[in-house]
């Protein structure tokens, strides 16, 4: 497989691909240690923001990880035909207390897409359900043209 042509994305082109994506992997890091899980995320792209529900129990190893402000990294990626895309965001996850939230914040979290229905080893009155933002300080987005008979 080769490549053809590798390009940046614009700020639009990140915009449209991450308006029509619903989930990513989100990687923490706390000294070196690096922690990562599947996500499902609302975008906001007036302020190019990532809402998140992010589910936990107290003893957890994500739980741990969310309590130390580790540093975050959210990859949404898709691979269509011969072309490859992905945006990469950087930044601090922000919690975001459920009394707090402004009208357009819990628009976000209800574009956040979620399974049909949830299991948990815990009973729900055990888990730790938090809200996030993720206003990253870098986001950036790659399209790669590849030939896949070559």
């Amino acid at each position: 497989m080769a490549i053809d042509q590798e390009t940046e994305m614009t700020d639009a082109e990140i915009d449209d691909f991450l308006s029509c994506h619903e989930t990513g992997v989100l990687s923490l890091a706390r000294e070196n240690e690096p922690y990562s899980i599947p996500i499902s995320y609302g975008y906001d792209e007036e302020n190019q923001s990532f809402y998140m529900r992010l589910v936990s129990t107290p003893e957890s190893e994500k739980r741990e990880f969310l309590d130390s402000t580790p540093e975050s990294r959210l990859v949404i990626y898709d691979d269509s035909g011969s072309t490859y895309r992905s945006v990469v965001a950087t930044g601090t996850l922000e919690n975001i207390p459920p009394a707090e939230l402004t009208p357009d914040q819990i628009a976000q979290y209800g574009d956040a897409q979620r399974p049909l229905f949830e299991i948990w080893a815990q009973a729900k009155k055990d888990l730790n359900i938090e809200l996030y933002r993720l206003a990253p300080e870098t986001l950036e987005g790659r399209r790669t043209v590849v030939d896949r008979e070559g």
